[in-house]
């Protein structure tokens, strides 16, 4: 006989579909008015665990732990739902400034032959600048060991924002990893002499691929695949196509959502959707000939965060589509995919704070970092 829905859930479910049917926001995207779905997956969210800190990434190893970065640089663990007091140790010294700290986490796609888990943070030149670094080290007993940076910009400076530091690994086992045009918007996205404001392709230890865009330049810098970046802070592998997406921050207004291409450039600052941040203009072009158009723009800016593509069953109304977080707004934006073009966005869940991170687990779940928080498990 099958189970009579409480009176007390009634309610509640009764609740969420007022909630999803009635909220709508002011917001546009692509001069579109912006609304919660009305017809769509219904989500119960479920808190996975507690903790105050920013939980920048999330990465599951195949035993079935959680490691989250925690930005004030810390390295955690949840074992079996549970978050461990114990603190993993090994990490390189971090500078914690502003936006700057510990950020992505990436497993190896070999990581259960060769235990390498790959990291990004701000790092320190001794004399109180800081850049974007990645490492990579192996997780034994609860340290990191064989540490070893693989790539350190060159774009030290004061200023504590546009780190990018999103990594993913493509279907050739090469990295990608961004780094924002930190706070240098005049002087480093377009100028391949310079790091800042790119997206790199290395081998896995580091080394420059071969064919990388601007190997032969030997005034560039060779991990450069892409160029012309504000600050991707989203980055993920389609799961058909294999190729690299990003989404990143623009000023006040003109997010972006790009696919990767070998050696072009994205435009930032010449071209952008977006205005100063006191309203000012700093360039009259959208569009210029051998700079890329995004795929999906939002005006004003959500302030993007992570990104994954959902493929997990357990969301069939999901399924195949782009699930992404708003810092500003602590919603979940869905973008409908129709190949390589959005067909439709919608707010699929909302008043979730700041978010911060998005994980598809092992279990099929879908798990959302939030600021000061912790972490949410969405259910179907």
């Amino acid at each position: 006989m099958p189970k009579i829905m409480s009176f007390t859930k009634k309610l509640l479910f009764l609740s969420l579909l007022l909630s999803i049917s009635t909220f709508s926001c002011s917001d546009n995207l692509n001069g579109k008015p912006v609304e919660v779905s009305k017809v769509n997956q219904q989500i119960i969210v479920e808190k996975y665990i507690e903790d105050t800190g920013i939980p920048w990434a999330m990465a599951w190893l195949p035993s079935g732990e959680l490691l989250i970065t925690m930005r004030a640089g810390e390295l955690r663990m949840v074992k079996n739902g549970i978050l461990l007091d114990q603190t993993i140790s090994g990490l390189p010294e971090i500078k914690v400034k502003q936006q700057g700290g510990l950020l992505d986490i990436a497993l190896h796609p070999d990581y259960e032959k060769n235990g390498w888990i790959y990291l990004s943070y701000s790092k320190e030149d001794g004399e109180g600048n800081f850049s974007t670094a990645i490492m990579r080290a192996k997780l034994k007993n609860m340290s990191l060991v064989e540490q070893e940076d693989i790539y350190v910009a060159q774009a030290y400076g004061e200023k504590g924002v546009h780190f990018g530091s999103r990594l993913s690994f493509d279907n050739q086992g090469f990295l990608y990893f961004s780094i924002g045009d930190r706070g240098q918007r005049d002087i480093n996205p377009q100028d391949i002499s310079r790091d800042a404001g790119k997206v790199y392709r290395i081998h896995d230890d580091g080394r420059i691929p071969e064919d990388n865009p601007f190997v032969s330049d030997i005034d560039a810098k060779s991990a450069i695949f892409s160029y012309g970046h504000r600050n991707p802070q989203g980055m993920a592998k389609h799961p058909i196509t294999g190729d690299i997406w990003t989404h990143e921050h623009g000023p006040k207004g003109g997010d972006e959502v790009n696919i990767i291409a070998k050696g072009k450039n994205y435009g930032w600052p010449v071209i952008s959707y977006g205005v100063n941040y006191s309203g000012t203009s700093f360039t009259d072009l959208t569009e210029k000939a051998g700079m890329e158009q995004p795929l999906w723009y939002w005006d004003p800016s959500i302030a993007p965060s992570d990104m994954v593509f959902v493929t997990s069953d357990k969301y069939p109304q999901w399924q195949g589509n782009l699930l992404v977080g708003s810092l500003k707004f602590g919603y979940l934006v869905m973008l409908t995919l129709d190949g390589n073009k959005v067909v439709k966005e919608e707010i699929v869940q909302e008043n979730l704070t700041r978010i911060r991170s998005i994980s598809q687990g092992p279990d099929g779940y879908l798990y959302v970092g939030a600021d000061g928080v912790g972490v949410y498990r969405l259910l179907p």
